[in-house]
């Protein structure tokens, strides 16, 4: 579209990538993720409704998703305003919100949040994984789901004027479900229309990601404006690993912060730790990827927010950059990495 070519659409209108500065590309400031409610492990069922306080903090870190509360996120405005506020002073410009359709989308608190700290938010259109799609959702055609995302990107989302600047996350479960099918068709088809950024959340298995790019390329898709979300823990072998980035999407690495001694969501999955993550990333840059790999901390839980004892927004700026450097990770890599990919990544063709 020429009025979006060769630049980036924030909840506030369109910018020069180069107003955008350092960007996480996989967060979220409101949203609710009660869908993914789990019931804690036998004995702890009253933890689930305790108010967090210090002495449940480690508990809370340990079982997320077990406590009713902490899955409200959109609970929080002023707590991460206040964090964005710092996430700003510290140098950060952007973030992606990647809260879609399904898990209470808010772009006008969106908004409000972008105007009262300075920091660019960019909304994502679409839908999150099948299991909260309507069932109009379930019934639409791939036509009118392309539409709909058409849609959020050129006029507004929510019966608002406030437009998305990327599609997704799309959510995509293992095994993929057909509704989850179409709304990958039809991102493809809005895509190609566009000229838009992607951003794809797989199902939790190491083949979920190459089924997902094979879909999306048999629609149309450009595979090179396309972020494929939480590889930390979804491809865990370095020979798989290697064999995605030749695919050529977006590697992104957007679980900082995110250290589980069980992952309730697929317990065979061993968590990786955040120097791990750092060291896989430090592989994809010596294998020539770099100009590919993208970070964030995806959060979506109270407890991650510093209110709450968490590691909150600017964890990778204060913590995680300097890590890196001392594991061999020159500051031009880790400026491509926050900076230059995600400015690649967002600008309209």
């Amino acid at each position: 579209m020429p009025e979006l070519s060769g630049k980036v659409q924030t909840v506030q209108g369109l910018i020069d990538p180069r107003q955008m500065g350092r960007t996480l590309t996989h967060e979220h400031l409101t949203m609710s993720f009660a869908f993914c409610y789990s019931p804690p492990p036998p004995g702890q069922e009253a933890c689930s409704e305790m108010p967090i306080v210090m002495n449940n903090v480690y508990w809370l870190k340990q079982n997320p998703y077990s406590h009713k509360g902490n899955l409200l996120l959109n609970e929080e405005i002023e707590a991460v305003k206040e964090e964005l506020l710092h996430f700003k002073k510290l140098g950060g410009g952007t973030i992606v919100e990647n809260t879609t359709a399904g898990i209470c989308r808010d772009v006008k608190a969106l908004r409000r949040l972008s105007q009262e700290t300075g920091v660019h938010v960019i909304a994502g259109a679409g839908f999150y994984v099948g299991e909260t799609h309507s069932l109009e959702t379930r019934s639409t055609t791939v036509e009118k789901l392309t539409d709909i995302l058409v849609n959020e990107i050129l006029h507004g989302a929510d019966g608002t004027d406030i437009k998305c600047g990327v599609i997704g996350e799309i959510g995509c479960s293992w095994p993929m479900m057909e509704s989850e099918r179409k709304v990958l068709q039809a991102t493809a088809e809005a895509q190609s229309q566009l000229g838009c950024p992607v951003i794809i959340h797989p199902g939790r298995n190491s083949d979920a990601p190459f089924q997902i790019i094979r879909i999306l390329q048999e629609a149309g898709a450009d595979i090179s404006k396309t972020v494929m979300s939480h590889l930390d823990r979804t491809i865990l072998e370095q020979d798989k690993l290697l064999e995605f980035a030749k695919l050529g999407s977006y590697l992104e690495y957007d679980l900082f912060g995110f250290e589980l001694l069980n992952y309730s969501f697929c317990p065979t999955v061993d968590m990786p730790c955040d120097i791990e993550r750092i060291h896989r990333i430090r592989l994809l840059v010596e294998e020539g990827y770099g100009d590919n790999v993208l970070m964030a901390h995806d959060i979506h839980t109270k407890n991650r927010l510093t209110k709450y004892g968490g590691h909150g927004y600017s964890h990778i700026l204060t913590n995680i950059v300097p890590q890196m450097k001392q594991r061999g990770l020159s500051q031009s890599a880790i400026d491509k990495m926050l900076v230059e990919n995600p400015k690649r990544w967002l600008t309209f063709k």
